[in-house]
């Protein structure tokens, strides 16, 4: 069996996380995957798609929303994700309920009182009858025009609480402009499972695709209580299983485990990702993939707000921001320090790539290291 170094863990991540090879997948196997990731930045949660759909384009994960395979809605933290469609009423039964009850007195201070939440989803249900996506300001106006509050905060508010009681859902972007519809309507055909196979089933998508993890990083990545996650857990006899050599508290697939007693993972030469991707955000405790000083780099201040990052044999190495122009985009690289020759070589290549997935020429340009 191969010693747990490190390394070997970094790389066994890699491979959970659909970033150590390059093999055929589709945006919604992808999801599928994962269950839900993190995607409040649109252009951030479809390339955290594309960089695990090799050769593909910032059109085909978006054909995969037009066609009603993906939604972005709040399934968790009252944040929001990227889910398989027909997944939405399980999770949002499961996970949603939490965010609802946290968020009940931020919609007392807001004066969102309950009869203006009683007709939200009669009135929501009168505008998006007829199954056509309208954009947020549109859906607003109309909220108003029924004399709900929707000035300031309380407009987010009451989307927010809309989607996370399953009434609606965003749809895909008009114009660059966020849509919503009915989830009735843009999503009927739903799964069905009952409280305790939905606890089995989160928890098993999220050791396949983030492992080795702790229980700790489940319950913080769905909001659960540790209770729930550790049922979901339990629920996975023999399909999850504690990483031996480990700390009794980590877990992962039966399958991953037996990859790292062969020794057969793979690692990727470098990767660019996007903020809010789950290989950084999926996680409480951080610590294998850089240096703590290093990583409050990735979110500044601790705001909440994710950076993008180069990943290079599992390790958080840079930041890079990009501004797109007419016919490229320019991205500038902050490394954490001085790059060898071939970690440039890497970064570049992996920016490439991001840039051919927007079909622009790349500008690259790297900073001296801070």
């Amino acid at each position: 069996m191969a010693a747990l170094t490190p390394a070997v863990l970094r790389a066994a991540r890699m491979t959970s996380l659909l970033l150590a090879d390059d093999r055929p997948r589709t945006p919604l196997s992808v999801a599928e995957w994962f269950g839900a990731m993190q995607a409040q930045d649109v252009a951030s949660g479809l390339w955290s798609l594309g960089v695990r759909v090799p050769s593909s384009t910032v059109a085909d994960v978006e054909a995969a929303f037009d066609r009603g395979e993906l939604i972005r809605t709040w399934p968790m933290r009252q944040t929001v994700h990227i889910i398989p469609a027909v997944d939405a009423r399980w999770m949002l039964d499961l996970t949603g309920t939490r965010g609802l009850d946290r968020m009940r007195s931020r919609r007392q201070q807001l004066g969102l009182l309950p009869p203006d939440l009683d007709r939200l989803s009669d009135a929501l249900a009168a505008f998006l009858g007829d199954g056509e996506p309208r954009t947020r300001a549109d859906v607003l106006h109309a909220l108003a025009a029924e004399g709900i509050p929707t000035d300031g905060q309380r407009g987010y508010h009451l989307l927010a609480y809309a989607s996370m009681v399953g009434v609606t859902c965003i749809a895909p972007q008009r114009g660059g402009a966020q849509t919503f519809a009915l989830l009735s309507t843009w999503a009927p055909h739903q799964v069905r499972l009952t409280r305790d196979d939905a606890l089995v089933e989160l928890a098993h998508r999220y050791f396949r695709s983030h492992g080795p993890a702790s229980v700790k990083d489940f319950a913080g990545w769905t909001g659960l209580t540790l209770t729930d996650a550790r049922r979901g857990v339990e629920g996975n006899a023999g399909r999850l299983v504690p990483l031996v050599g480990g700390d009794g508290g980590t877990w992962l697939t039966a399958e991953l485990a037996e990859a790292i007693r062969d020794g057969s993972l793979a690692d990727h030469p470098a990767l660019a990702l996007p903020g809010y991707d789950e290989y950084v955000l999926g996680y409480k405790d951080r610590s294998l993939h850089g240096d703590a000083s290093l990583l409050d780099r990735v979110v500044p201040g601790g705001n909440g707000v994710f950076r993008a990052t180069i990943v290079r044999g599992g390790s958080v190495i840079a930041t890079w921001t990009r501004t797109l122009a007419r016919d490229r985009v320019r991205i500038t690289v902050e490394p954490f320090s001085s790059l060898s020759a071939p970690a440039r070589a890497d970064a570049h290549r992996a920016l490439e790539s991001y840039a051919a997935y927007l079909g622009l020429e790349p500008a690259i340009t790297v900073s001296p290291s801070a």
